[in-house]
């Protein structure tokens, strides 16, 4: 029993818990439909197309975290409005707007006089710095995107799946489009923020896809990708404590082994 409650006398080690476990839930509400749309891409992409945004409010000496939001919310309308007015595939102008966006934030960068270590740290995340006011603010974004989500559920499901009958009857298709590339974007600012972009990317991504292949129905996936993602943060904080590894990249990899065994489990039932 030691080895589970050693780390607990640590504050740092238990808020880095309690992060993983909001970012895991966040992550799985809105990583379900990022998967069941084919939109796997735009969480690696969103998470650097940001970065104009980010670079931006350092210069300016702004706040960090609206500069992202901000920077996120015209990527998701410039990503909806390419693929809407250009009959590109998704996938295209995510491509055409993330290396974009990527490319004016080096941009910027290149007009600051140091890079400093609140840019670095903004980047690079670190589950074990996470603050009390990180928790409330993650917990706060998890709500407002629950509620939403379950409030458009079922037309978001027919845009989705059948645009021509939800336009058929009268469902604003391209609202809803963009408005989820938004929640998208405001889940990938935050979870940046709070753990890395490469754990925001497979919290968003594996954890859903894992539970792809398990469940049958849209609840069931949610709520299976926010307990194997929940799982797999806590057993690779634990890892990372013991073995003294990189937190971020140890619950990564033990992400990917949870996935890993969630589809050697389908080809068996298969």
């Amino acid at each position: 029993m030691h080895v589970l409650s050693d780390p607990l006398q640590f504050g740092f080690f238990v808020r880095a818990l309690l992060a993983v476990v909001l970012v895991s839930v966040l992550c799985a509400l809105i990583g379900a439909w990022v998967v069941l749309r084919g939109l796997s891409y735009i969480g690696d992409a969103m998470s650097h197309a940001v970065f104009p945004g980010i670079v931006a409010a350092f210069l300016t000496k702004g706040n960090l975290l609206v500069g992202a939001l901000i920077a996120a919310i015209l990527t998701a309308l410039g990503i909806g409005a390419i693929g809407n007015r250009g009959g590109l595939k998704q996938d295209s102008a995510i491509g055409i707007v993330f290396v974009g966006m990527f490319s004016l934030g080096i941009v910027l960068l290149s007009r600051a006089p140091t890079f400093t270590s609140d840019l670095s740290a903004f980047l690079i995340g670190n589950p074990l710095g996470v603050s009390a006011a990180d928790l409330w603010g993650a917990l706060a974004v998890t709500a407002v995107v629950g509620g939403l989500l379950t409030a458009i559920q079922k037309e978001l499901l027919l845009a989705s799946f059948d645009p021509t009958e939800a336009r058929a009857v009268g469902l604003p298709v391209r609202r809803l489009n963009n408005l989820l590339l938004v929640l998208i974007g405001l889940v990938v600012v935050l979870t940046v923020q709070l753990v890395g972009t490469t754990l925001s990317v497979s919290l968003l991504i594996t954890s859903s896809a894992a539970a792809r292949l398990l469940a049958r129905s849209l609840r069931k996936m949610i709520l299976l990708a926010a307990l194997l993602g929940s799982v797999g943060g806590i057993t690779g904080l634990y890892v990372s404590y013991y073995l003294d590894t990189a937190p971020g990249a140890t619950i990564v990899l033990v992400n990917t082994a949870v996935f890993l065994l969630a589809l050697l489990v389908r080809r068996r039932d298969a």
